[in-house]
């Protein structure tokens, strides 16, 4: 325990660490001395071998924790064991080929179906221009699944009525055709309608303040923010979630997650991949809420 006690003297007095992170350091080293005390007895540091550590990182994720505590834990172990290493109280830092749980990627917030409907079919927008483009902007991330950035910048000449195809430039200057059906190009129609007759003096830009001018990202994001929290109570209102919510659609209803990338703009498919674990999640929240033994 004195070695324990010498080590986070270290850390207070010599790298300045503050209460809170010494707190954690010492939570983190007695928690694994209690678990190597039940293992191995009451035998020297020294004596602690990757197998031990291995065992420790097992019994941690079947106590539910997660692979970022058990990381965090980690780092403190091994803060300690480069410690003694320097004092010479051990020779082998037992875990110097050891590796954590990787870090699970959060999934995807993206709204239901049904909620996307109520949104686009029932949520009063307001009237006139502001209403009908609000309208459009949550239509059109929901229709194509495009980032926030290709909204803003997409300009009258990249939609194509005709061939039903939507040209945006996405990360790297990369650009990408989007297909859309004749539902969007409706709405399309109608709102360009609408903005040619209230809105005079213009910019090349599609979407529009009511001064002409582009929009911004702020107002994207706070318009999309403050329609979503109509229909959901979801943490995350943002553009983004229309993204996921266009791509988790698409792979409910079938289509290739080879075609989701392509429309996604995604330079990887396991960027893509993503969804699948989202569908799947979604998979089972249904099963527990309506199977009898579920």
């Amino acid at each position: 325990m004195w070695l324990t006690n010498s080590f986070l003297d270290y850390l207070q007095y010599e790298r300045n660490y503050s209460e809170e992170t010494i707190k954690s350091y010492r939570e983190d080293l007695c928690q694994f001395e209690k678990f190597a005390r039940e293992e191995i007895g009451d035998s020297a540091l020294s004596e602690v071998k990757a197998e031990l550590v291995r065992e420790w990182i097992v019994s941690l994720m079947d106590k539910g924790y997660t692979s970022t505590s058990i990381n965090r834990k980690l780092s403190s172990l091994r803060s300690f064991y480069k410690f003694l290493l320097r004092k010479g109280e051990v020779c082998v830092n037992p875990l110097q080929k050891i590796t954590g749980p990787k870090n699970k990627k959060p999934l995807p917030t993206f709204l239901r179906e049904s909620e996307m409907d109520k949104l686009l079919d029932e949520v009063d927008f307001g009237e006139g221009f502001k209403g009908c483009r609000d309208h459009m902007i949550i239509e059109m991330f929901y229709a194509t699944g495009m980032r926030l950035s290709e909204l803003i910048g997409l300009d009258d000449k990249n939609v194509d009525f005709s061939s039903l195809l939507i040209k945006v430039t996405g990360k790297r200057n990369k650009q990408r055709l989007i297909p859309f059906g004749e539902e969007l190009k409706n709405a399309m129609i109608e709102y360009v309608n609408v903005r040619n007759e209230i809105v005079q003096a213009r910019t090349d830009a599609f979407f529009v303040r009511e001064s002409g001018e582009r929009l911004s990202r702020s107002i994207v994001e706070n318009l999309v923010k403050r329609n979503l929290s109509k229909v959901v109570t979801l943490k995350k209102r943002s553009p983004h979630v229309l993204r996921h919510t266009f791509a988790t659609t698409m792979l409910n209803h079938d289509a290739e997650l080879g075609a989701i990338k392509e429309l996604l703009g995604h330079e990887s498919l396991a960027t893509t991949e993503v969804y699948t674990h989202t569908t799947f999640e979604e998979l089972k929240k249904v099963y527990n809420q309506a199977h009898p033994r579920a």
